[in-house]
């Protein structure tokens, strides 16, 4: 799967675990650019993202991505293992 692809169906979970249909996430966005971006729907998202690719993140890897670039490259090599 292509880092476009990974990045539109991160973006359409975003939508839904923050209830914000009009948030259009870029590589460059940060927890601090989404209002109800808090620690609980952090790990709401990771969960989404999880059961959606079908992979599981280590404790480190829930925290690791500053930006959601990092996070769709974290996916991309957790579906490419």
């Amino acid at each position: 799967m292509d880092h476009k692809k990974i990045l539109s169906i991160v973006n359409e979970l975003m939508t839904g675990v923050f209830d914000e249909v009009d948030l259009v996430a870029t590589e460059e966005t940060t927890a601090d650019d989404v209002a109800d971006w808090d620690s609980t729907n952090h790990i709401r998202l990771i969960m989404a993202i999880e059961e959606t690719f079908k992979i599981t993140f280590s404790s480190d890897e829930i925290t690791a991505p500053q930006n959601v670039g990092e996070l769709v490259d974290l996916i991309s090599s957790k579906l490419a293992a």
